[in-house]
């Protein structure tokens, strides 16, 4: 990933429930706006009308469009851990079925409209926050992932924590490109190729 710009940097980190408020009406309305008028098109003087707050106090918060998009990509980013983790059931002849539910929550992580998604990986430039968001995101899912692997029966890898990158990277980045641009495939079709293709790596 790029390095950071740091003119994305937002300019008020909210402290008080009111400011927080403020700032995620802001980046709410971006995304409507975004997606409605497209990138271009999607000024500060809209988000700031669309969020129902002056351009002055917008720009209390972010100095730009892009610090805008850089944010709605850093929430996008930024999602935590994976659901029910815990609770997965690791007996011999579960693994497929492990592995579906990582694939479907990625999946069901980017059932927002298709062209917000398209638009935050097209246009959306490296902020600091963003790489820290990256980087958190990472370490805790990759982590996640290495534990199941080296606790499941099933699993015939030499280095877990190389097949947890391996296996994060390829449900991740596959699922945003086909989310963000489906075509004529069903996702059902989709989730059903990228289990397939996963537990077999896992299996050896």
């Amino acid at each position: 990933m790029p390095s950071a710009d740091r003119r994305l940097e937002p300019r008020r980190k909210p402290r008080q429930v009111r400011a927080e408020l403020t700032r995620e009406r802001i980046l709410t309305a971006a995304a409507h706006v975004f997606t409605e008028h497209g990138y271009a098109a999607g000024t500060t003087n809209r988000i700031a009308e669309r969020a129902r707050v002056s351009i002055g106090s917008l720009y209390q918060y972010f100095p730009n469009k892009d610090s805008i998009l850089a944010a709605l990509l850093i929430q996008h980013v930024d999602r935590g851990s994976w659901p029910g983790f815990e609770d997965l059931d690791l007996a011999p002849g579960t693994l497929e079925a492990l592995v579906r539910a990582l694939v479907r929550d990625a999946v069901d992580h980017h059932r927002d409209d298709p062209r917000l998604l398209r638009l935050m990986i097209e246009e959306a430039a490296a902020s600091q926050d963003l790489l820290d968001a990256v980087r958190r995101h990472g370490e805790l899912r990759t982590g996640q992932v290495r534990q199941v692997l080296e606790r499941h029966p099933d699993v015939r890898v030499g280095d877990p924590g190389l097949a947890a990158d391996l296996v994060l990277f390829t449900v991740e980045m596959n699922t945003h490109k086909f989310m963000a641009a489906p075509g004529g495939t069903a996702v059902e079709v989709f989730e059903e190729e990228l289990v397939a293709m996963v537990t077999r790596y896992l299996r050896g």
